[in-house]
């Protein structure tokens, strides 16, 4: 199903384009034409120069796949975006829609940043592949490695999909992300009980005394000897019992070593930079041969520098280094790189992108649009930058230098 993004004077939208004409009169279409289903993009059917679209309604949201480009999926965002997906399976029901024709691809799941509201593009009549196991896959992907409780939830949700398919997304999934939450509302892993553990707890001594300081190193060593949760999941992973299974471990595995790389290269660059601040670096001894004492003439080699695009205001204050490969412009201010604060610039209002030397200016679905040189952009259109370009972005003017 091809997709695009248009928009018209006051309105950005995604349409798809339908194989075939489609019975208009049909309940679904209906019933979706009427609006005012929760959690469900607002979505139209248009034809044009003969061939039917649907038209969905994405003005001031983005898909989560731009909004974590630079971010990881934390516990609090799993558990709002998993109860979400439980509020739209109760309101799918109650209009006796059917849930896998809904998008699940992670390209075609919109958040409103404004409101932190999930919305979904609902397909009537969908005949395609459900895609849920995809999005579980940018979640694999995306977890923020360091909290291993999230990581073992996800590990789970995307094991149990493959196994049990559409069944696990009834309720058993909900049921597993809750695990995340404690009774007191804070996020935190929830500990198995084992075998042991209720074992431990139910016994007592005799006469119903504490148990002797014998007794409580004996325990806390059998406490420090047996597996972690974690522990056993390696060891499964490790025995090879599915596919699916070592293929999450690696990925697991890739992000622990990168994580520790990143690290490394940190401190080698931190040691550098303080070994060509603290002193001078010892030359080696030379002999001099027959040309000691003559007059040398040195000729200066001119160092090599390299090119640097920079993004000014128009004011000639400089706004960004245009050092890294995705440069994010809004005014979310945890997420973005250029902080815009005007209320005409969206949360997150463009990037521009560097890629083999060029950059590039695209548009990331802003509400008062991305123009570069007077030109509006498409939402999610891109355009290679030149020097001396203007960018605006809502009110506010950029320089491409």
């Amino acid at each position: 199903m091809k997709a695009e993004y248009v928009r018209n004077l006051h309105s950005n939208y995604e349409r798809l384009l339908l194989d075939e004409r489609p019975e208009e009169k049909r309940y679904q279409y209906c019933i979706l034409s009427r609006g005012g289903i929760k959690g469900l993009l607002p979505c139209s059917l248009r034809y044009l120069d003969g061939e039917a679209y649907l038209y969905y309604d994405i003005t001031s949201k983005q898909n989560i796949v731009q909004i974590h480009q630079k971010g990881n999926v934390n516990r609090e965002w799993l558990l709002d975006f998993l109860e979400s997906i439980h509020r739209l399976q109760q309101e799918l029901g109650r209009f006796l829609l059917q849930e896998n024709n809904v998008l699940w691809e992670p390209e075609q799941i919109f958040q409103d940043l404004e409101n932190n509201v999930f919305s979904f593009l609902y397909v009537p009549y969908y005949a395609g592949e459900n895609q849920f196991l995809k999005l579980l896959g940018f979640l694999v992907e995306k977890i923020d490695y360091e909290d291993d409780g999230l990581v073992e939830c996800v590990y789970k949700m995307y094991e149990q999909f493959e196994k049990n398919g559409e069944v696990y997304l009834q309720e058993q999934i909900f049921k597993d992300v809750k695990a995340l939450e404690n009774r007191d509302g804070k996020k935190t892993a929830e500990v198995p009980r084992t075998l042991e553990t209720e074992a431990e707890n139910t016994q007592s001594s005799p006469t119903g005394s504490q148990p002797s300081e014998a007794e409580s190193i004996q325990k806390t060593a059998r406490k420090l000897e047996a597996p972690s949760e974690r522990q056993l999941l390696e060891q499964d992973v490790r025995e090879g019992e599915t596919g699916s299974s070592k293929k999450l471990f690696g990925i697991f595995e890739n992000k622990k070593n990168k994580r520790i790389r990143e690290q490394e290269l940190r401190e080698e660059y931190r040691q550098s930079m303080q070994r060509s601040v603290s002193g001078y670096a010892v030359a080696e001894d030379q002999e001099y041969g027959e040309e000691y004492g003559r007059t040398m003439f040195m000729t200066e080699r001119p160092d090599k520098k390299e090119a640097h695009h920079r993004l000014y205001y128009a004011d000639g204050r400089k706004a960004s280094e245009l050092d890294t490969a995705n440069l994010l412009i809004g005014k979310y201010k945890d997420k973005v790189d250029v902080y815009l604060e005007d209320d005409s610039v969206s949360r997150m209002h463009a990037r521009v992108l560097q890629d083999q030397g060029d950059f590039y200016l695209e548009d990331s679905n802003s509400t008062n649009g991305t123009f570069l040189n007077k030109t509006r952009l498409q939402p999610y259109e891109r355009k290679k930058l030149e020097q001396g370009d203007e960018i605006r972005c809502g009110n506010v003017v950029l320089y491409f230098r």
